[in-house]
């Protein structure tokens, strides 16, 4: 019998997403109505706060960065205000949200400016009052037999270092979407990638620097078993469309 049912969606990135591979991933809320939604992480870009922006510059004062990390948390808000609207409209309760290493940024500047503490992750989207459980960046999530992070490795391998690691195993970060099963003594475990939701042109990921990537938008839907087993749905969203239930949609309309 079923136990269970969540949605689970990876990197967002807002305000740098693809509108419509989100309006995929909305829709597909609202068809299978599940019992739980996890988000994830790396929910914001957080340009205005990355590790990388003044790396090679000099950081300037604190009174000209306020209003533009002000601006982005209010786009990536709006974003998160998307999911919430449909979770709300069918009724999801259960929400959980994974910390992202781009959403743990914010808690970096944090720690420049402790006087600052509204800006942590956690306080500035608000994630308490929405009524999600949070989940500190790359603490498992564990559900019955699988378990959810946002993601700690990157390497060629990087599907069957996190099974290795953590059995079986959801996880975003990557941008890819990948799996890996690996035999072990007590039994088969398995990690599977699930891509991203983020604008994927080479306009909005200037730091790649024109190098090819082999990112995929997607979205997962799994379901569990009253024996604690489950089973894992990958849904691949091509150029803002997808298919779910034998229902066609086009996110870009």
């Amino acid at each position: 019998m079923i136990f269970k049912t969540a949605v689970v969606i990876p990197d967002q990135h807002f305000p740098i997403h693809d509108q419509a591979a989100v309006n995929c991933a909305l829709k597909i809320i609202e068809i299978s109505k599940p019992d739980a939604f996890i988000n994830l992480g790396d929910v914001g870009e957080w340009e205005s706060v990355s590790a990388w922006r003044w790396r090679d510059k000099k950081q300037p004062p604190l009174e000209y960065q306020l209003p533009i990390i002000d601006e982005e948390i209010e786009a990536v808000n709006d974003g998160i205000d998307q999911f919430d609207k449909v979770l709300d409209k069918v009724g999801v309760k259960e929400r959980h949200i994974c910390e992202g290493n781009h959403d743990y940024w914010l808690n970096n500047f944090v720690e420049k400016y402790p006087y600052l503490k509204d800006y942590r992750f956690r306080k500035a989207c608000h994630w308490d009052e929405r009524g999600y459980k949070f989940h500190t960046m790359n603490k498992p999530l564990r559900i019955k037999k699988l378990s959810f992070i946002h993601g700690a490795y990157t390497t060629v391998n990087h599907a069957k270092k996190h099974a290795e690691l953590y059995g079986n195993l959801v996880y975003g970060h990557t941008h890819d979407v990948t799996s890996c099963a690996i035999g072990r003594l007590d039994g088969t475990v398995k990690a599977w990638s699930l891509g991203n939701l983020k604008d994927m042109s080479r306009e909005k990921n200037e730091w790649l620097k024109g190098r090819i990537h082999n990112w995929q938008h997607a979205v997962g839907y799994i379901t569990w078993f009253t024996d604690g087993n489950f089973r894992v749905e990958v849904i691949d969203i091509c150029k803002g469309k997808t298919v779910f239930r034998g229902v066609e949609i086009d996110g870009t309309k």
